[in-house]
């Protein structure tokens, strides 16, 4: 159910789409109707809000604007609505969070836990997504919160916390590496080693920590998932690369690993965020539960 008037309701689809056409097919009424629509609401504001390409349209700098405007409406609408809704029909409020994978295995999950010891009347939807689709689907309000890696500022979305968090070698237990205290990038790159996939922010420190030392590393694998990683090192097949979150020692005992602090400023320019959409007036079940992820992320990394 939206609150938005009809024309802003179509400008939405328009910008999220890009296409008129594919507006239409979302919203179910006539191409025609749609274009009518965003002539009106562009005459009535007296700007340009899009700009039209044979591919499709794009958001002028006024629509842009106009659009974060609506995306924080939007999820005020939704909040507001599930709040009347819980009233009156006694539902669980669920807050969506979206969080890379990293942050899906320890960081969130207790989060939710420690949450509903207090707010047993709040549920979750939990999706696990590529850092930069967490951050999009809290700027489009699809999600209440992100909680995933960054190297650097975000249009549209408000950092409620951020943290450096240290990057750390797994190993196997008994490899020679194991009885390291830190490794250097030239200690990576003696031993076969497990990629992160391209386009992830760990593997993207990687590979310019190796060009900043003019290094080469021996890739063996290259993976997006951390399971596979995991067993892959436990196996011996080689040694691979996290993010520090939380107590490693804890980790190394349930994971039957051993982790070594990976020593290289560039790791350090990479930060875990837990982000909101900027402008946005937070509910108070938003606001709180925020407030235990970034307890969470900020608790000391050893």
């Amino acid at each position: 159910m939206r609150l938005l008037p009809t024309g802003l309701a179509y400008f939405l689809e328009v910008a999220r789409t890009g296409s008129v056409s594919e507006a239409a097919a979302a919203l179910t009424v006539a191409p025609s109707a749609i274009s009518r629509q965003i002539a009106k609401l562009e005459a009535s504001i007296g700007v340009a809000l899009f700009v039209r390409h044979p591919r499709g349209m794009l958001p002028t700098e006024a629509g842009n604007l106009l659009l974060d405007h609506l995306r924080r409406t939007e999820a005020e609408s939704a909040a507001l609505l599930g709040e009347l809704r819980s009233g009156r029909a006694r539902q669980a409020r669920t807050l969506t969070v979206a969080c890379s994978e990293g942050f899906a295995r320890r960081v969130v999950p207790q989060a939710m836990a420690r949450f509903r010891e207090e707010h047993p009347e709040v549920a979750f939807q939990l999706d696990v997504v590529g850092r930069e689709e967490a951050t999009r689907r809290v700027l489009e309000g699809s999600a209440d919160v992100a909680v995933t890696y960054a190297t650097g500022p975000q249009r549209g979305i408000r950092v409620e916390s951020a943290v450096v968090v240290p990057v750390y070698a797994i190993v196997p237990i008994g490899h020679p590496l194991a009885e390291r205290d830190r490794l250097s990038v030239a200690d990576l790159c003696e031993h076969p080693i497990a990629l992160p996939a391209p386009g992830q922010s760990l593997r993207e420190l990687l590979d310019i920590a190796v060009r900043v030392e003019e290094r080469t590393v021996n890739g063996v694998l290259v993976c997006g998932e951390l399971a596979p990683q995991y067993e892959f090192v436990r196996r011996g097949g080689g040694i691979a690369l996290v993010g520090g979150l939380g107590d490693p020692r804890e980790d190394a005992a349930s994971e039957g690993v051993a982790y070594v602090l990976v020593d290289n400023p560039v790791f350090r320019k990479r930060e875990a965020q837990v982000q909101t959409m900027a402008g946005r007036s937070l509910p108070p079940a938003l606001s709180r539960f925020a407030a235990v992820l970034t307890t969470l992320v900020r608790a000391p990394h050893r």
